[in-house]
């Protein structure tokens, strides 16, 4: 009987999963169509060097989806789903302190890690767990309804779990138990038409429309799913331009001259949706909700520590500059400190310890021959040495919040007289039970592992081993 492996069974959820979300929300399929186009014409217009961050195949192919969960008992059950596909929870992410807004939420992003298992599919998954014991948004009789509605729930069939530690250990499935798996989990993601306890969901949503859309409701399914586009700019006009409902602005780095850096997303409005709501005396009727959106993203070039402290740095200059000024003219205000104290170049970025590249020896060697020289930065500008840009695989919560909070339907509430409960990456790898890993520390390997490549080929092993 002939087998799946894990990089297939990725690939093969995440094109079921685009095909779900775009049957129960139609503008997703607006979106991965103008996203398609948006690509085929970066890629004429710019050739090969529209691949620099990835092949176009990649690119068009890629996914990330999000989706919430209420315990650390679904979370960890999560876990067993995404392992089941090659992915592992990397980085943490707190989001409550993120928004202005109430998102009671951290998250992490369940994804490959391995650089060949990237490129093959880089599907990932931000994962929001919510937060009960939080004082700030939830008083302590509420906090205890809403533990005892989610320990009474079961998101994930017994079935699914088996399938997928199944897969996780033999990092492959036969073809019928992936069919069964690859069903099973799409299903668990789909939008339950089991009727919404709408006094509960209100209460809920008056303390954060997140907390509803988590605590809620007896199931979870698929927030947001999220095409990769090489111009993201473009798209949203084309968007726009079909008469879809854009969010306000483009979060994360602005539009300009130098290169891309980290990840710049942009949604379309979430749309209300018709629920079936269950009231007090028994009786259902339809109502909607509005929680479901579709997110489409920018990736560029993996920062180092201290380009992340540059990049934050430069946020706090735009957020002083532009207070109370529109979108627009933040944008313009954006650009300018982009252009004053961003690297304009990728060799600068690399010269400044600023981004992560891998570098692989250059066919041929320069015309005057000679010894290469001991210098990582010599040995590019020379040409004995080709450095890539490293793609970035993961998330900015400011960004992620700020998609959160274009999208909710109130404020919700806050409290910020009490202290809030302390959670971090530590505390979120005992909740999974895995380590949660460092995204610094992958990216500096994949680095490290090419340089080590380097120096053995050029005969290079104390200058850069």
């Amino acid at each position: 009987m002939s087998t799946i492996s894990q990089w297939q069974l990725r690939a093969a959820f995440a094109a079921r999963l685009s095909q779900m979300y775009g049957q129960e929300v139609p503008a997703y399929t607006t979106l991965v169509d103008v996203s398609r186009e948006v690509n085929e014409d970066v890629l004429r217009a710019r050739g090969a060097d529209a691949e620099r961050l990835g092949s176009i195949g990649r690119v068009t192919a890629e996914r990330h989806g999000a989706i919430r969960v209420g315990t650390p008992r679904e979370l960890a059950q999560v876990a067993r789903v995404f392992g089941a596909l090659g992915m592992h929870p990397v980085g943490f992410y707190d989001l409550r302190e993120a928004a202005a807004s109430a998102v009671p939420v951290v998250s992490t992003a369940f994804r490959p890690v391995d650089g060949e298992e990237l490129a093959r599919n880089p599907f990932r998954v931000f994962t929001s767990l919510l937060t009960p014991a939080d004082p700030r948004f939830f008083t302590p009789d509420l906090h205890a309804r809403l533990e005892t509605f989610l320990a009474a729930r079961v998101l994930f069939p017994p079935e699914l779990l088996a399938l997928a530690d199944r897969a996780a250990t033999e990092r492959e499935l036969p073809r019928q138990d992936a069919e069964r798996f690859l069903r099973l989990g799409v299903q668990a993601f789909e939008l339950s038409a089991e009727p919404v306890d709408r006094a509960w969901y209100q209460e809920l949503e008056r303390v954060s429309a997140v907390a509803a859309d988590i605590g809620g409701v007896r199931s979870t399914h698929i927030n947001h799913l999220t095409p990769r586009v090489l111009d993201i700019d473009e798209l949203y006009r084309r968007m726009t331009d079909r008469g879809i409902e854009m969010i306000d602005t483009i979060q994360g780095p602005p539009a300009w001259k130098g290169p891309d850096v980290l990840l710049r997303q942009t949604s379309f409005k979430a749309l209300a949706e018709p629920r079936t709501m269950r009231l007090a005396d028994g009786s259902v009727e339809t109502g909607a909700l509005r929680v479901r959106f579709g997110e489409v993203e920018a990736r560029g070039i993996a920062l180092t520590r201290e380009g992340r402290a540059l990049y934050d740095g430069l946020l706090g200059r735009i957020d002083e500059q532009a207070l109370r000024m529109s979108a627009e003219a933040r944008g313009d205000i954006a650009r300018g400190v982009w252009e004053q104290h961003m690297p304009d170049s990728e060799e600068e970025l690399a010269a400044r310890g600023l981004a992560y590249f891998t570098y692989v020896p250059a066919e041929g060697r320069p015309r005057d021959g000679g010894r290469p020289p001991a210098d990582l930065t010599e040995l590019v500008r020379q040409g004995w040495v080709r450095a890539e840009p490293i793609v970035y695989e993961d998330f900015l919560p400011r960004s992620a919040a700020g998609i959160f909070q274009s999208n909710l339907s109130g404020e919700g509430t806050r409290d910020n007289d009490q202290e809030g409960t302390a959670y971090d990456a530590a505390w979120l790898s005992g909740a999974i039970g895995l380590d949660v890993l460092d995204p610094y520390a992958l990216y500096a390997r994949q680095q490290t592992d090419s340089l080590a490549q380097v120096a053995r080929a050029l005969d290079l092993t104390d200058a850069l081993g």
